[in-house]
Order: C-alpha cells, then sequence, then structure tokens
C-alpha cells in the first residue's frame, strides 16, 4: 500500500484557521484605537491580493518586499505571496539605506509595500533599486509620502479583485520566504525558505511540547515580522486559528500592556530588552493591568536573565520559554521550558529555572552536536565547549546566490555559536564565537557574566565585551546601565561576579552608561560597542 504524495504547500494550511474559526479576530493597534478583521475577511483580502498581483503581472517565483510593522496588512501579505507561489522578502525597517539597496538589488524585488510612516526610509534608494517597478502604501490615517513613480495605496491595488484565487500546484521545494542575516561582516546573506521546509516548522512549532500554540490563544505578536518570518508564528497561528494581535508601530511596553489586558492575550514572543522594557513598566505600575490571562511568553534572540525568567513566576505565574534559533534555522531550533520531560515532573523549583536558564531541548526533526576544531563529536557533559552545529529539514543548506561553504560542513550549518551540551541533551549557549572572550589562553562567556551582572536588582541591562591586553590577549569589561533611581557601585559588582566567577573571569572594569546600542532585531550590538569604545567616552583603562 502506497500513501498519497501530497506536497506540502503553505497553500493548504494557511486558510484552515479561516475556514474552521472564520469570525476569529486579527486586531491591530491605530493611532485611534485598533483595527478588527476576522480570520475569513484576512484570507479572503490575501485572495484578493494574489489576483491582483497576478493581473500586474507578477509570476510564480517573483520576490515581492514587504517594509512594514506588524499589522493586519503583513499578515495578508504572509498569506496570499507564498500561497501563490511567490517568495515574500521581509525587509528589516532598521538596516541602513546602503544595506537595503543590497538587499533588494540582489533579491531582485518587483514590488515593495510599505506602510506609510516608514516612506522616508525608503527615499534614498529611488534611483538606486532599479529593478523595483512598483511601490504600494499602506496607509493608516497618518499621512506619509513618497517621490517614488509608480505608486498606487494598497486599499486601491486590491479593490476590485475577486476573493478567490485558484492556489497553483506547485514543487513543494518552490521558495516562499526570504529573509537576509542582519549582517556580522561583509554584505547581509540571504536565507530561502522554501514550502516545505517552513510547513514543517509551522506544524513543528505548534507541538505541545513546542510554544504550545493552540486555537484556544490570543497572540500578541512582538517580534518583528521581519526578523526571521515573524519566529514563523503568522504561519502557525494562520494555520491553527488562533487571535492575533499586532501592536504596528506601537512598540511601547505600555501598548502591549494595554493589548495584553483588552485582548485577552495568552501567549507572547519577543526578544529579552522587550521583557525587561515590559517589567519595568509593570514594576512602575504594579496594579495597572489585568494580566490574568498572560500565560506564558517565548523570548529569544539572545539569553534572557534567569533572574527575570524567575520575576515574571514569581509576580504573575507567567512562564517564559527560552528559544534559540538563527534567521538560517526558519529560527526554530531549541527551546527550554520549565518542565521539559517526564522524568522532571517532581524536580523542585530551583532546578526547573535551571533548565529554562539553557538554551533548551532540539526541536523533533532537528539533529545538533558540538565539534572541536578537527570537526570531532564532543561529549555531552556539560563541561566540553565546541562549535554548535545543526541540520533537519528546515535547516539553510546553503545562501541564496552566495555561496559561503565555510558555514556549512558536511551537511551541517555552522551557527557560528560557542556551546556545550548536557547529559540530558540541553544546548548550554556559551556565547557567539566572536563575543567569547580569550584571556591568558582560556575562555570567558560574556553571556554568562551579563547575565549573573543583570541578576543585580540595581542593574537593568549590561553588556560584557573584551578590550584588548598587552599580557593577557584580552580582558573583560563590563557597561551596565542603572535601574531607576540607582547609581553603580563597582565594587559590590566585582563582589557579585565573584561569587560565581573565577578571579580571572572577573571584568576588569564596570562601566555605567545611559543605553547600549541594539541591533535591528532589538538585541544589544556588541560589535558597535567594540567598534566605538572610545568614541563613546567611555573612560575604559588603558591597558594597550
Amino acid at each position: 500500500m502506497t500513501m498519497q504524495n501530497t506536497p506540502l504547500l503553505m497553500s493548504r494550511i494557511l486558510g484552515r484557521g479561516a475556514e474552521l474559526d472564520p469570525g476569529v479576530e486579527v486586531v491591530t493597534a491605530q493611532a485611534n484605537g485598533v483595527h478588527r478583521q476576522t480570520l475569513k475577511q484576512t484570507w479572503e483580502r490575501a485572495q484578493q491580493l494574489a489576483n491582483a498581483l497576478k493581473a500586474h503581472g507578477i509570476e510564480t517565483g517573483d520576490r515581492i518586499a514587504s517594509f512594514m510593522w506588524n499589522n493586519y496588512r503583513h499578515l495578508e501579505l504572509y498569506q496570499g505571496v507564498p500561497s501563490m507561489g511567490c517568495v515574500l522578502h521581509t525587509l528589516n525597517i532598521r538596516l541602513s539605506p546602503a544595506d537595503l539597496e543590497y538587499i533588494i538589488n540582489h533579491a531582485g524585488d518587483r514590488i515593495i509595500f510599505a506602510d506609510e510612516d516608514l516612506l522616508p526610509l525608503l527615499e534614498p534608494l529611488w534611483g538606486k533599486i532599479p529593478c523595483v517597478e512598483l511601490l504600494v502604501i499602506c496607509r493608516h490615517g497618518e499621512g506619509g509620502e513618497s517621490s517614488f513613480e509608480n505608486q498606487i495605496d494598497y486599499e486601491d491595488f486590491i479593490a476590485g479583485h475577486e476573493p478567490a484565487f485558484d492556489w497553483p500546484d506547485i514543487p513543494e521545494t518552490a521558495p516562499m520566504g526570504l529573509c537576509y542575516t542582519s549582517g556580522t561582516t561583509g554584505n547581509p546573506k540571504g536565507v530561502m525558505y522554501t514550502n516545505r521546509s517552513t510547513y514543517l516548522h509551522t506544524l513543528t512549532e505548534s507541538l505541545t511540547d513546542s510554544m504550545g500554540l493552540s486555537a484556544l490563544d490570543s497572540l500578541l505578536g512582538i517580534v518583528p515580522m521581519f526578523h526571521a518570518m515573524g519566529w514563523g508564528l503568522p504561519f502557525a497561528a494562520s494555520m491553527l486559528g488562533t487571535k492575533q494581535v499586532y501592536p504596528h508601530r506601537f512598540m511601547t511596553p505600555d501598548s502591549f500592556l494595554n493589548l495584553m489586558e483588552q485582548e485577552e492575550v495568552t501567549i507572547s514572543a519577543g526578544v529579552p530588552t522587550i521583557w525587561q522594557g515590559v517589567r519595568a513598566a509593570l514594576e512602575a505600575n504594579p496594579d495597572k493591568y489585568d494580566l490574568s490571562k498572560l500565560d506564558r511568553l517565548t523570548c529569544g534572540g539572545s539569553a534572557p536573565p534567569v533572574e527575570m525568567m524567575r520575576w515574571y513566576w514569581n509576580t504573575f505565574e507567567i512562564e517564559m520559554i527560552q528559544g534559540w534559533g538563527m534567521t538560517e534555522t526558519n529560527p526554530l531550533g531549541t527551546l527550554s521550558r520549565k518542565v521539559s520531560k517526564r522524568s522532571q515532573v517532581g524536580i523542585s523549583e530551583d532546578q526547573q529555572f535551571e533548565n529554562i536558564a539553557k538554551a533548551g531541548l532540539a526541536m523533533p526533526g532537528l539533529e545538533i552536536e558540538i565539534f572541536d576544531e578537527e570537526w570531532k563529536p564532543l561529549p555531552h557533559d556539560g563541561e566540553a565547549v565546541g562549535e554548535l552545529c545543526i541540520r533537519g529539514p528546515w535547516i539553510a543548506s546553503e545562501y541564496f546566490n552566495d555561496p559561503q561553504p565555510e558555514k556549512f560542513h558536511n551537511g551541517w550549518l555552522v551557527t557560528g555559536d560557542v556551546a556545550k551540551m548536557d547529559a540530558d541533551q540541553y544546548v548550554i549557549i556559551c556565547d557567539r564565537s566572536k563575543d567569547m572572550i580569550k584571556s591568558g589562553g582560556e575562555w570567558i562567556s560574556s553571556v554568562d557574566l551579563e547575565n549573573h551582572i543583570v541578576g543585580m536588582p540595581e542593574i537593568a541591562q549590561a553588556a560584557v565585551v573584551a578590550q584588548p591586553h598587552p599580557k593577557w590577549d584580552e580582558r573583560p569589561v563590563a557597561l551596565v546601565i542603572m535601574a531607576e533611581g540607582q547609581s553603580l557601585d563597582q565594587a559590590a559588582v566585582i563582589e557579585h561576579c565573584s561569587k560565581v566567577f573565577a578571579k580571572w573571569q572577573l571584568p576588569d572594569e564596570v562601566i555605567a552608561v545611559e543605553s547600549l546600542p541594539l541591533g535591528p532585531t532589538g538585541k544589544i550590538e556588541k560589535k558597535t560597542i567594540r567598534a566605538n569604545m572610545d568614541k563613546e567616552g567611555y573612560k575604559l583603562p588603558d591597558l594597550r
């Protein structure tokens, strides 16, 4: 007996929620109140959009770019563009004009959809991106103009088109999404997702032992839809029939908290700096918001401080789920929950928080290994540290039109993360390889130091970077943002660190700063800190 060989196409699952529970809402924050439409209306508008693109001459495989916040029209693009066999290229609105120019031309985007308030960011590009033939402007009643010669309003673009589209039968390996890495060195690198890879990622993300996303949830999507396809959550929520809530451009803790209360949000996802900001707002007004429906927060992008995760649990019984992944992994690679295994059912709360201090367990379908410099696997003993590599059906095997053989080895993606694995098969990220500090031939994890320092109530954020040293090659220096009303006591920070770290691992200096540079996805930009050490007047010790 043989089974049906049905291609794994996004068009077969993205309309499922609209069909099963058509009245479920998609809610978007606006300048005046919120915009509401149903999943059924969203799916029909996605099909109008597909018809409009087809009428314009867009063909299978063409790249369609979005330059947008998280909102209902962006969700329509998420549903309609991949389903019609085209590629949604989500442009990061925080990139420089030079990076955007390179990415748009490299991708060959034919159309850009842009929210009106972001139009000024595109102005420097006109005349430099000849592949773009049309600008579709998404208006929210706030004004905004563009000098681009060929433009149309989104609603005018889809108006009059049928709310039904005959989705094409295409190979499951056909591309459907394109994201570029937020750049480390050289030009950003493109990762092309296929229907098959994203279909499998969507199913896995919805597993109970994964994020546990459910049709019963109300999801506040804070992680940008231009960052690794919004961690895949818009796809999973559309498939399941989950209520979706989007903040649009109103990316402030108060806006998030108001939406959480008003829309009975049960789950949300964002980077650690988001949850630090939300915590500060809650501490400033402890009784202002009703978060009784909020059940769990997914945190990724960089390691969240355990002290913060414990605070959310102790204060609100909100579970924080730590995830690890990259643009190249679609992005879900590992997840860690307080209790992840049957054998952990009786463990203490301290042990539960030891679990979520780790990057987590590999998602079903993925293989993860750590290798030494000669590509020999290292023991999973919680001690051996090596290069973290990953492979599986939604992991990139190459970059889009940009061979980078050093990033791929014998079928493994070389992640650039330094990690260890323990006997329970948890991945523990030690650092990005470029952020590890090598002092006197020994490695120091900047991430471990940062998380320990942020455990002090006086300190809101911390970044630990390497400073050149004539004798030890490099020494750690900590930059900290103090909590409101607090002043830095450097000796107290060093003393706090000395309880856990060896003397040679302690920071040489702790410096209070007003702010830390954030990258395009909200992560602290250590390369910017290192590049601007002296320019920013950080009064670093003269170690050269």
